[in-house]
């Protein structure tokens, strides 16, 4: 007779006591928050287009030309000048800086002479898309001496902040207030759990790439249910999504849900952009107060962003509870978090481009769950043309999935075998 053997969850340790936070919002004044608080994200320009992304809406744009030499001016009042600018098609260069306390300026330089010839905002008021085209040297001239062109969010997002921001009015560190998402899989308890987590959505896009416009949050939502497929293939893992929707979720919220529901592993799925047109394929992130490079630590600082709406942090964990979280962190979890990366890293070589050094380490909060193993896996640059595309196709998609569900194969079976 052939025994059948089942990958089992392994017995919880620690943590019988549970860490209490204060709720945040039970007294929040909402009414008083500022009309106008937005970092810029990103500015990216590329041939026919220049997209600058907020995290939160502004008051409005003022573009304008300038000469000796040739640039193109943003004024962006009610906005914070941010890092992450991508140049791109007659754009040579991207600049920011802060005009004033109430005004960041964004600096083309231009290569060739260009134009603006239009502008507007998105539904959201958190996305403003200029059309640029190259022009002639006495076209641009005449730019010149037209003044400046002023472009406004949509009224309504000048007017009052849209009520999907007071959304979240419940104390957030106590647990997911709308419940847990669905587990898919074997209706058996004993099967190892993996949740998998799409970065970004709802009012948050992401990354938004210069090539086409893919959204971070629709990529990394179609590469979670792709995941998903891939692993119910076998039949030896459950699998739930922190979000199979386009809905925005709360860092802390992402990996509560993986706590709630005991999962074996969580992993955080994102698609970024860089500076470097040129910089292509995926790295696996682990956990580290210390960041194992500038690189790292500013996307960290970027991605935790994420929880900044309308000036007031939703995640509220000041550096003293970040503390906390760490000291309480298992060491063994955090050793099974960087074997499974460097797991994943093997089967994805086959599959999908990887980044020299694309085992790294930085402080994001989704990564913070002290009792269960966890990475970031940013598959790609959507800023990358070839990224973009592999990225964005099924065919890719697929071949994603496919790096992932081996490792977590390979992962739990080792689990096992070590038991």
């Amino acid at each position: 007779m052939v025994q059948r053997k089942f990958w089992t969850r392994r017995p919880t340790k620690m943590h019988n006591k549970t860490m209490l936070f204060a709720a945040l919002f039970s007294a929040l004044p909402f009414t008083m928050l500022p009309a106008f608080a937005g970092t810029i994200r990103q500015v990216a320009a590329s041939d026919g287009a220049v997209v600058i992304q907020f995290d939160d809406v502004v008051s409005k744009a003022t573009v304008f030309a300038l000469a000796r030499p040739d640039r193109i001016a943003i004024d962006v009042s009610g906005a914070t000048a941010g890092l992450n600018s991508l140049a791109g098609g007659p754009v040579s260069n991207v600049r920011q800086g802060q005009l004033d306390s109430n005004t960041a300026r964004i600096v083309l330089d231009l290569a060739q002479p260009a134009v603006v010839t239009g502008g507007t905002f998105s539904e959201d008021g958190k996305i403003l898309r200029l059309s640029v085209r190259s022009a002639g040297a006495s076209e641009f001239s005449g730019t010149l001496g037209r003044g400046k062109t002023e472009i406004a969010p949509p009224l309504a997002f000048r007017a009052e902040p849209p009520k999907r921001r007071y959304e979240v009015s419940a104390p957030i560190r106590t647990g997911v207030a709308k419940g847990l998402p669905t587990v898919s899989g074997p209706a058996d308890s004993k099967l190892p759990l993996v949740v998998i987590d799409a970065g970004h959505g709802g009012h948050d896009p992401g990354a938004i790439s210069p090539h086409g416009g893919k959204r971070e949050k629709d990529v990394t939502l179609a590469i979670a249910k792709a995941v998903r497929s891939e692993m119910l293939k076998t039949g030896r893992v459950r699998v739930a999504l922190t979000r199979d929707t386009d809905k925005f979720l709360v860092l802390e919220d992402r990996f509560e849900i993986a706590r709630k529901m005991k999962a074996d592993l969580f992993i955080s799925i994102h698609a970024d952009s860089a500076e470097n047109p040129e910089a292509n394929g995926g790295t696996v992130y682990t956990l580290s107060e210390v960041a194992s490079d500038r690189q790292a630590q500013r996307l960290a600082a970027r991605e935790n962003k994420a929880n900044i709406i309308n000036g007031v942090n939703l995640g509220g964990a000041d550096a003293n509870v970040s503390s906390i979280l760490i000291d309480l962190t298992q060491r063994e979890t955090m050793n099974v978090s960087a074997d499974f990366a460097k797991l994943l890293l093997r089967e994805a070589k086959p599959n999908m481009r990887i980044r020299t050094n694309s085992h790294r380490f930085a402080s994001f909060i989704v990564l913070k769950a002290p009792d269960t193993p966890s990475i970031l896996f940013e598959t790609g640059y959507l800023s990358n043309a070839d990224d973009v595309d592999f990225l964005a196709s099924v065919e890719g998609q697929q071949k994603v999935a496919r790096s992932v569900a081996n490792a977590i194969q390979v992962h739990f079976a080792r689990r096992l075998a070590s038991r």
